[in-house]
C-alpha cells in the first residue's frame, strides 16, 4: 500500500464522523458532503507527519470549511427569514445512505436544526464542535479567529438561545412552562427516590433517551446509594430507564444548570454529577447525565429548594 492508499484509508474511517459534524452544522446533505471532500482535498495537500491526533484535525479542518459555508451563506441572505431549513424540513429528498440515515438517528431532531440556524456562524460552530463532539476550547478557539475564553462565551451563548427556544424549555420559557417543568423534574425525582416504578412511568415519555458520559458510567457504581444511578452509556425506553432510576437518586436535587432547570448531586455543595432533563408535553423526553469534572467546572450551577 503506498503512502496515498495509506491516507485515504485512514481518512475514510472518519468519514462518517466528518459527515455528521458537517451536518449539524450545515442542515444540508449536499454541503456537508461537499465539506468532507474539501477536508479530504486539503488533507492530500497538507504534510501531517507531525499530526498526533488526525481525527481532531480533519473536524477542525471540517469544522472551518463549514464557518466559511455559514458566513457566506448569511452574506448572501438567501432566505428572506434569515433561516436555512434543514433539508428534511424543508421536504427535501430522505437520506439516502447508512451514514445519513445515522446523522438523523443519532438525536440531531429537526427542530434542533432549525433552532441552530439562528445562531451567529461562531456561535454556531463553537456549540456544535464543543456540546455535541466535545472538542476542548482550547481546539475551537483558532477556527473562530478568538481566545479560548471568548470561544467558551460564543459556546455559552448559543446553549442559552437553544435551550431558550427548544421545545425542552429553558431561559425562554413563559412562567406556566416553567413552573409545569419544575413539576415535572420534581415528579421524577420523588418516584425515583420512592422507588415508585408507575410513577417514573408516568412522567416518562415512552421513547425516552437517558445518555451518561464515561465519568458518570464510570463512577456510578461507587456512587449509586448517593444518587447516581447505575448507568450504561445509552439507554432507551420509559421501562429501562425507570429500571435505572427506581430508587437510586436519593441525593439528587434540583437546581438551575447553566439557567435551565436541572438536578444535581453535590455532596458538601460542589457537584459531582449533574442531570440534564428534555421535557415536552409534560413528560422527559431526554436525561443527560454528567460528571465529567471538565464539563462540570464550566457549568454554572445554582442549587434550588426542594
Amino acid at each position: 500500500m503506498d503512502e496515498n492508499e495509506f491516507l485515504a484509508d485512514r481518512f475514510e474511517a472518519h468519514r462518517a464522523h466528518l459527515r455528521a459534524v458537517a451536518y449539524r452544522m450545515l442542515g444540508s446533505h449536499a454541503e456537508a458532503e461537499d465539506a468532507v471532500q474539501e477536508a479530504w482535498l486539503r488533507l492530500s495537500r497538507s504534510d501531517t507527519s507531525e499530526v498526533a491526533n488526525l481525527g481532531g484535525w480533519l473536524t477542525t479542518v471540517v469544522g472551518r470549511v463549514c464557518l466559511d459555508v455559514l458566513r457566506s451563506r448569511k452574506s448572501r441572505r438567501e432566505d428572506p427569514r434569515g433561516v436555512h431549513l434543514p433539508d428534511e424540513v424543508a421536504g427535501g429528498r430522505d437520506p439516502a445512505t447508512p451514514e445519513q440515515q445515522a446523522v438523523l438517528a443519532d438525536s440531531v431532531g429537526q427542530a434542533l436544526l432549525v433552532v441552530l440556524d439562528t445562531l451567529e456562524p461562531a456561535e454556531r460552530l463553537a456549540f456544535v464542535l464543543h456540546d455535541m463532539f466535545a472538542v476542548p476550547y482550547d481546539e475551537i478557539a483558532p477556527v473562530v479567529g478568538r481566545s479560548t475564553a471568548a470561544a467558551r462565551q460564543l459556546a455559552s451563548r448559543a446553549r442559552r438561545r437553544v435551550q431558550g427556544t427548544s421545545p425542552a424549555g429553558g431561559a425562554g420559557t413563559t412562567e406556566g412552562d416553567a413552573a409545569r417543568r419544575r413539576e415535572v423534574v420534581d415528579a421524577f425525582l420523588t418516584a425515583a427516590r420512592g422507588g415508585d416504578l408507575d410513577a417514573l412511568l408516568a412522567v416518562l415519555d415512552p421513547d425516552v433517551v437517558l445518555r451518561a458520559d464515561p465519568a458518570a458510567v464510570e463512577t456510578a457504581g461507587a456512587s449509586r446509594a448517593h444518587g447516581a444511578p447505575l448507568l450504561a452509556g445509552e439507554i432507551r425506553g420509559a421501562s429501562a430507564v425507570a429500571d435505572t432510576f427506581s430508587g437510586r437518586a436519593r441525593g439528587a436535587q434540583p437546581a438551575l444548570v447553566d439557567g435551565v432547570l436541572a438536578a444535581t448531586y453535590a455532596p458538601g455543595g460542589t457537584p459531582r454529577v449533574v442531570f440534564g432533563f428534555a421535557v415536552e408535553d409534560g413528560r422527559i423526553v431526554g436525561i443527560d447525565v454528567i460528571a465529567d469534572p471538565a464539563r462540570l467546572a464550566e457549568l454554572d450551577v445554582e442549587p434550588l429548594e426542594p
